[in-house]
């Protein structure tokens, strides 16, 4: 369960039975017996996602369909984890950084990039739990929270203007109704995606080499706009 196979730039993680909430272009709650994270090469510039995520399918032999995320970065950089009964897969690439500066610490310039995405860190992580779909939600918050603390530790970034990620449960697992921070699947699916991402990081940058700023990176956005507080 929440196995992967990778072919031809293509991660494929198979679960029968498991039902997915995608935060990618293609997102939402769906059942499919698989899940994808595909690498587009340098240059890439197609718009008609669902068919070109269906033709790396079956030039990778996949025949089931699933939500499907898109990066930048070489599937060989692809890493995983596992704890107790959760899997995480992921790829990370910082070449298109979002910053977010707190007070006193905003840059001049707002920079922003309508350019295909070459950097992303996705995460495909699964569950063999049986989870509801409120509880697969907080499981997908509990996996964004890890990955943007684990960006935050290595990179200094909380993400890139990409980032996507995709959980998915067992539904004929054992009953698990919460999965936030505190629970056993919530605490798996942390340590799980922030090995992975970690894991990743490093395949892609051995030295460590990442961009000090958005300003030293191909691409980025800085979020220089605050916004208007009042008292609720």
């Amino acid at each position: 369960m929440f196995d992967a196979t990778i072919r031809e730039g293509v991660l494929r993680v198979a679960a029968s039975g498991a039902r997915w909430l995608s935060t990618g272009w293609d997102g939402g709650y769906v059942d499919a017996d698989a899940a994808y994270n595909v690498s587009v090469p340098e240059g890439w510039s197609r718009t008609d996602l669902s068919a070109y995520a269906a033709e790396r399918r079956d030039d990778a032999g996949f025949e089931t369909a699933g939500p499907t995320l898109l990066t930048g970065v070489a599937m060989s950089h692809a890493r995983g984890a596992r704890s107790e009964r959760v899997t995480a897969y992921a790829t990370a690439g910082v070449s298109n950084p979002a910053a977010l500066p707190m007070d006193g610490e905003r840059d001049t310039e707002e920079p922003e990039t309508q350019e295909p995405s070459v950097g992303t860190v996705n995460v495909v992580l699964g569950t063999a739990r049986a989870l509801n779909d409120a509880a697969l939600a907080t499981l997908l918050s509990v996996a964004v929270e890890a990955k943007t603390a684990t960006l935050l530790a290595e990179t200094g970034f909380p993400g890139t203007t990409t980032d996507a990620v995709v959980a998915g449960t067992n539904e004929s697992g054992e009953p698990a109704t919460f999965a936030g921070s505190g629970t056993e699947v919530g605490a798996a699916a942390r340590a799980c995606v922030r090995d992975a991402v970690r894991a990743s990081l490093r395949s892609r940058y051995p030295e460590g080499d990442f961009p000090a700023a958005v300003a030293d990176a191909d691409h980025g956005v800085v979020t220089t706009r605050s916004a208007e507080v009042f008292r609720a």
